[in-house]
């Protein structure tokens, strides 16, 4: 599985509980990815189209139900599939979304094994697929903390049912480094903060109470990416934010986001989202609700 692997930068904020998207298509085009966020993915109608989920591909039934773990390679592909009318329903939420300290709970043990089993991808029965299914579905017609709750008791019954199958092979991962530094944090904080004007390396080094050069090996082995690279993650993710949030132009997206130069920010975001940012903003076409 030599395929190149984009990094997709999903335009859910930390303000936000998870992203629901539903959208009825022909045809599988998003590529091979990964994010930080936890991902439920519901297909219907898509019969002969092809999961790969780590090191894990299969041909697909006309219904399934797989929960994607933290930064689990993943993506589905047309393949033999010739429906007219595939359904898909994606929800995006947090890593970090339930508490490790409240997951450790008697009454949560399923759901925090369930999400250690997600590293790898879970496939769920047909049965408790069938069952949970219209819960899903009615999950976009439900509003603010009933939407919240409904998440919470639809990821419970699925941590408690049966059968369920982790995909990718246990000798496979897919982590990155973590950032799990306070000073991380910290300068994560900040550029979140401060991300629409120019922010200097000097500058978030001081935050980090630490000399340039030190501090750019530091984020690089932290996190896996460079100090650049981070800032416009974070900025990219606003922008996506915004693309789908907002009529404002691209250009006047590109500014708000801390991009000085239109040109940059086109180039930037196809490299990293392997799409312009209007064929991004078309791509949302379907349903979209943020909780």
């Amino acid at each position: 599985m030599q395929q190149n692997i984009m990094r997709e930068i999903t335009p859910l904020t930390q303000n936000d509980c998870f992203m629901l998207f539903s959208r009825v298509k022909k045809e599988f085009s998003f590529p091979l990815h990964c994010h930080e966020e936890f991902e439920l993915n519901l297909i219907l109608n898509a019969p002969g189209a092809k999961r790969i989920v780590g090191d894990h591909v299969e041909v697909i039934e006309d219904l399934e139900l797989v929960l994607i773990g933290s930064n689990l390679n993943h993506a589905w592909f047309t393949h033999q599939c010739v429906s007219e009318e595939i359904q898909e329903l994606t929800i995006q939420f947090h890593k970090d979304l339930l508490d490790e300290k409240f997951l450790r709970r008697n009454q949560l043990s399923f759901i925090q094994k369930m999400l250690e089993n997600a590293q790898r991808g879970i496939l769920f029965s047909r049965e408790a697929t069938t069952q949970i299914r219209d819960r899903i579905l009615g999950l976009e017609h439900k509003v603010g903390f009933d939407s919240v709750l409904e998440l919470l008791s639809i990821l419970h019954d699925l941590s408690t049912s049966r059968n369920m199958r982790v995909l990718s092979d246990s000798s496979f991962t897919a982590e990155r480094p973590q950032a799990n530094s306070r000073r991380i944090e910290k300068v994560f904080e900040y550029l979140n903060t401060y991300y629409s004007r120019p922010i200097t390396l000097a500058e978030v080094a001081k935050i980090a109470n630490m000399p340039e050069v030190s501090f750019s090996r530091f984020i690089k082995k932290r996190t896996g990416t460079t100090f650049i690279d981070s800032l416009n993650e974070i900025r990219l993710g606003h922008a996506s934010r915004m693309l789908i949030d907002t009529t404002h132009s691209v250009a006047e997206i590109a500014y708000k986001c801390g991009f000085n130069n239109i040109s940059n920010f086109n180039r930037i975001f196809k490299k990293r989202k392997k799409c312009t940012p209007k064929e991004f903003r078309l791509s949302f076409s379907g349903t979209r609700l943020f909780i």
